[in-house]
């Protein structure tokens, strides 16, 4: 094999120059052509930071919806992983405290009107200077908190639909997919209920929330390259920015939480899928660099190839100090402006040291 390997790369070649050694090592026009030439270049030595990470809605795009009063769920209407349009019917609920609801909607009415009416007459009374100016303002501060309520009651009036059989309606405060539920039919809702029964989110964008580790905090800054994977999608590399660093540990795992936003396509990322984040950064050092693919591993040591001219390519063993992507960098054995090959190093390695 290498005596052929040899044949082929010297046996295609130009004649040698007058007097050549006629067993040295000739490269052929056909290889020639098929190299790669590479020339060594100082660069700043990069580095990768890989973190275990999870995949997590937007919450500022998100939106809970809360059972206002209790009663007996008659129907739910929207499951797990649904998407949602807004005001879509999520479930109905009947409840004596409807009619409650009602009586203070009808109340909050009134008393708009009797403070736009006791508003009306104060200012003319402080026009015919027959009133305080404290008396005035308070009018005004009466009339704004029958506003508010009134108000208030219309919000939950819009979000939530009754009917004259004591029931109501919770609908999609906004269009998104259901992240949670915790509702059924035929359950009792309590008085006391707290947790929202479903939460919506859209999943357009998301979250990326990875934990750095303590010996890694220094490194991490905001704006840095993002590299994440998933195992849903094995291959498939999306890129992001670290956008936010939540600047405290957490006192179990040790260790400090950041974020990347991604974008979300036909929605392939969902909430609490596990991911894996690979951070790049740049060190103060410089050193000499090569593409990563021209190095040759052999027998637990690295080499390249050392081109000077098609008569004269060495082995040169090589000790390198990083690689990360496609670079590798060089701690000793080459020297910046020398060039290697970087493609179909193999044969030439092969040809030159069986011979």
């Amino acid at each position: 094999m290498a005596v052929l390997a040899a044949a082929f790369l010297a046996g295609c070649g130009p004649k040698e120059p007058p007097n050549a050694d006629t067993n040295a090592f000739v490269l052929s026009d056909t290889m020639l052509k098929r190299i790669q030439l590479d020339t060594v270049k100082v660069r700043k030595v990069e580095g990768v930071i890989d973190l275990n990470g999870r995949i997590s809605a937007d919450e500022n795009r998100m939106a809970s919806v809360f059972a206002i009063m209790s009663g007996q769920v008659v129907s739910v209407n929207a499951e797990l992983g649904d998407h949602v349009n807004k005001g879509q019917e999520l479930a109905e609920i009947r409840s004596s405290e409807v009619a409650d609801l009602e009586r203070e909607l009808i109340d909050a009415r009134g008393e708009k009107d009797v403070a736009q009416k006791n508003l009306a007459t104060k200012e003319d009374l402080f026009k015919s200077q027959l009133l305080s100016e404290p008396e005035l303002v308070e009018a005004r501060y009466q009339l704004e908190k029958a506003n508010a309520q009134l108000k208030r009651m219309n919000e939950i009036f819009s979000i939530y639909t009754f009917d004259s059989a004591s029931r109501y309606v919770l609908r999609a405060p906004m269009g998104g997919y259901i992240i949670a539920k915790s509702i059924a039919r035929d359950v009792t809702l309590p008085a006391d209920q707290q947790a929202p029964v479903f939460t919506i989110a859209e999943l357009d964008e998301v979250w990326v929330l990875a934990d750095v580790y303590e010996s890694d905090i220094p490194r991490v800054k905001e704006g840095m390259d993002a590299e994440v994977t998933t195992l849903s999608y094995p291959g498939k590399v999306l890129h992001g920015k670290v956008d936010r660093i939540f600047n405290m540990l957490d006192p179990d795992t040790r260790t400090m939480r950041i974020r990347i936003t991604l974008s979300n396509p036909g929605v392939l990322l969902k909430p609490e899928m596990v991911a894996r984040v690979r951070l790049s950064f740049q060190e103060n050092d410089s050193l000499p660099s090569i593409p990563a693919g021209a190095v040759i591993t052999d027998g637990g040591k690295q080499y390249v190839m050392v081109f000077k001219d098609r008569y004269n390519i060495t082995t040169r063993e090589i000790t390198p100090e990083r690689t990360t992507g496609n670079t590798t960098w060089i701690s000793d054995g080459l020297k910046p402006g020398e060039v290697i090959i970087g493609r179909e190093q193999l044969y030439i390695y092969d040809a030159l040291n069986d011979q």
